[in-house]
């Protein structure tokens, strides 16, 4: 029975990874990296269980997310929108392993909050 798909998707969750990137649309965003706050929940299809013994291989590192997010971002690229940077983390997780179905990816701007606010996106992007 081990290895059969299970009708319910694993989930794996990274929340408040905080990076630089090059974003922005105005001219005092686009010279300097902005301080973005990046969450991603991830859908992976999974083994029917997980006993004791069960190795890495049949789940997906947690910090393969956290890398979709910091290292995969290719540096000196400016992101004209944050949609942009969630979309490539996107790609990243989907290229990196076909298990991964759904991708959850929640980008909040630091620099422009004024009292504490989550100013940002939420995009989701489903396998094809």
């Amino acid at each position: 029975m081990t290895g059969a798909a299970c009708a319910i998707s694993l989930q794996l969750e990274v929340h408040d990874v905080e990076v630089h990137v090059l974003t922005g649309i105005y001219s005092e965003e686009t010279h300097l990296p902005q301080p973005l706050r990046i969450s991603m929940t991830v859908d992976l299809d999974c083994p029917e269980r997980f006993t004791p013994d069960t190795p890495l291989s049949a789940s997906k590192s947690y910090m393969d997310l956290k890398e979709a997010a910091t290292t995969s971002l290719p540096p000196g690229v400016h992101f004209t929108l944050i949609e942009g940077v969630a979309d490539h983390i996107a790609d990243t997780l989907f290229l990196s392993d076909p298990r991964v179905q759904r991708v959850g990816i929640r980008i909040v701007k630091l620099a422009i909050a004024e009292a504490g606010e989550s100013i940002g996106i939420n995009m989701v992007r489903h396998r094809r």
